[in-house]
């Protein structure tokens, strides 16, 4: 079932997902050569309580396993969910952060890939088609539009510039649980499936390969990575449909 929110629901989720952004910027400024990704969720869970909100990644269960830490920290082939460690962070690495808080009962979700000092000429273009999918997924959420709309304007930049979609992960609604329906593929067709209605709450999240789409996950039974080893990078929006269009929550 669908939770459509009021506009109160959506003010609150609008303040959470602040916070969410507000974070991330954060996090993005102290990413750098030599700091390691268990440092980025040290700091990020700081931050949540500071912000008095609580995190919603950690401690999150799916499938019998328990999420360990506040923050998914996922470097170059690693698509989502890689747990912080003591990993080191490298010139050239691209890192997507994925984070997520808990305020007054709401969740706010967001996702951003950033580079390690200088990287690769693919990898700028691969986080750079990732991004402008994300946007032109978010411009078709109208009332009256249905997801395939979206869908296929994500597939479609995508898989324009070279690369493919990742299909065993998707986004989500967002409300009083992380993940509440509908499922929110960026892959299909125009025209087709659910149509979207005012105060539906989205998290609008492509997940793209620099090669196929296919995806493993390593024995940590949480990290999913590239199949074929090639770059990936993740883009995430918390966005509310409004009579007005999309209204993206998850930004500053």
């Amino acid at each position: 079932m669908i939770a459509l929110k009021s506009a109160r629901e959506i003010e609150i989720l609008r303040r959470a997902n602040v916070i969410v952004a507000e974070i991330l910027q954060e996090l993005k400024s102290r990413v750098a050569p030599g700091v390691t990704t268990l440092e980025l969720d040290e700091l990020a869970e700081e931050l949540t309580y500071k912000k008095k909100a609580q995190p919603a990644f950690k401690g999150y269960t799916m499938a019998g396993r328990v999420y360990p830490r506040t923050l998914c920290v996922s470097i170059n082939d690693e698509i989502v969910h890689g747990i912080p460690s003591d990993r080191v962070l490298r010139e050239g690495d691209i890192v997507g952060l994925d984070f997520g808080v808990i305020y007054e009962g709401y969740y706010g979700d967001s996702a951003v890939t950033v580079g390690v000092g200088k990287v690769s000429e693919e990898a700028l273009r691969l986080t750079r088609v990732t991004e402008e999918a994300l946007c032109k997924g978010i411009e078709q959420l109208h009332e009256g539009k249905r997801l395939g709309d979206l869908a296929w304007a994500i597939q479609s930049r995508v898989e324009g510039a070279g690369f493919s979609v990742v299909r065993a992960f998707v986004g989500h609604g967002i409300g009083r649980k992380l993940h509440e329906e509908p499922p929110v593929p960026n892959y299909g067709e125009p025209d087709r499936g659910l149509r979207l209605r005012e105060g539906m709450v989205l998290a609008i999240e492509p997940m793209v390969n620099a090669g196929g789409y296919e995806v493993a996950i390593k024995e940590d039974g949480w990290t999913a990575v590239t199949r074929d080893g090639s770059l990936s990078a993740h883009f995430e929006h918390s966005v509310a449909i409004t009579k007005n269009g999309p209204d993206i929550l998850s930004r500053v």
